[in-house]
């Protein structure tokens, strides 16, 4: 796209009313910018964060990332913060009492999913040492990347071999809502991926921060499970 502003931009790129080239998708809304902005795409090793977006991912099925978005600090409220042990403790008045709460999605399904998945990755977490660890395990390696990240390319990859491993893996476990393209949606939200565009102002930012980061270790028993 061409304006007053600058050069023609490559497909998937925009211009923002402040002038930053950014992935096209993170300019709809003034949340979508600070989230393309600040969050997705950088490294996450903190447990409750991994949990909190793998649930969110699941209750986004269906519906626009910004709709979640928009509520995130009410599940946050309803869902204790996510943090996985007190979830493990919900049970069914704690179910209908969130059927009712109208600061989240209000879906059994996806509810009871929370809960069950806070419950596998309590187990997870100790077997792996953490749920950080057990992720981590899963960034892909920089040779089956792409060269260079464009549209085109990242239309072709809503799902990966690897996220499908995890996808498969976490299901095997007992998780539910976690299907290949959930997977791949969380590694790139919590960047064990950086797919903003080529052009994009974010993205080397967003590399920076990955090549700083420090890769979680999970357990040696893990380890040996999830070595590809």
């Amino acid at each position: 796209m061409a304006d007053e502003r600058g050069p023609r931009l490559a497909p998937g790129l925009a211009r923002g009313d402040d002038g930053v080239v950014r992935c096209a998708w993170g300019l709809s809304d003034p949340l979508y910018v600070r989230y393309h902005d600040e969050e997705w795409g950088f490294p996450v090793a903190d447990d409750r964060r991994l949990f909190e977006k793998l649930c969110l991912e699941g209750f986004q099925s269906g519906l626009s990332w910004l709709t979640i978005l928009r509520k995130r600090e009410g599940f946050r409220a309803a869902f204790r913060g996510f943090d996985v042990e007190a979830l493990a403790r919900f049970g069914a008045r704690d179910v209908a009492r969130l059927l009712k709460d109208a600061a989240i999605v209000r879906h059994r399904g996806k509810i009871e999913s929370t809960l069950n998945n806070a419950r596998r990755a309590r187990d997870l977490a100790e077997e792996a040492g953490s749920l950080a660890a057990y992720v981590w395990s899963y960034e892909p390696a920089a040779g089956d990347r792409p060269k260079r990240l464009t549209r085109a390319v990242l239309r072709r990859m809503a799902t990966t071999p690897v996220s499908t491993a995890l996808s498969r893996d976490l299901k095997r476990r007992g998780w539910t809502f976690v299907g290949p393209t959930t997977a791949y949606a969380f590694m790139q939200a919590m960047g064990l991926v950086n797919d903003h565009l080529e052009g994009c102002a974010v993205r080397e930012r967003a590399e920076h921060a990955r090549s700083r980061f420090v890769r979680p270790l999970p357990s040696r028993v893990m380890h040996s499970r999830v070595a590809r």
